[in-house]
């Protein structure tokens, strides 16, 4: 799976979660400065990202995800 579809996938999830606008979505969107993401939110959302693509993310992983560009470089490094 490319950087891009990975980026698509994860901005279609962070649009229905968020009640968001895809296209303003970017890498550099940030989950709790951009998004208002709380504790919740984010493991709610690692979830959804570990059924989505079929990965494990480990909390002490997950903590690291702070922006788009982090969520897609972790599934991409981490593709079966």
């Amino acid at each position: 799976m490319t950087e891009q579809e990975i980026f698509d996938k994860i901005a279609k999830l962070i649009a229905d979660n968020f009640q968001l606008d895809q296209s303003k979505i970017t890498m550099d969107t940030n989950f709790t400065q951009d998004l208002d993401a709380d504790s919740i939110d984010l493991v709610e959302f690692v979830m959804q990202l570990e059924d989505e693509f079929g990965a494990e993310i480990p909390d002490e992983e997950a903590e690291k995800l702070a922006t788009v560009g982090d969520a897609v470089a972790y599934i991409k490094s981490h593709q079966g």
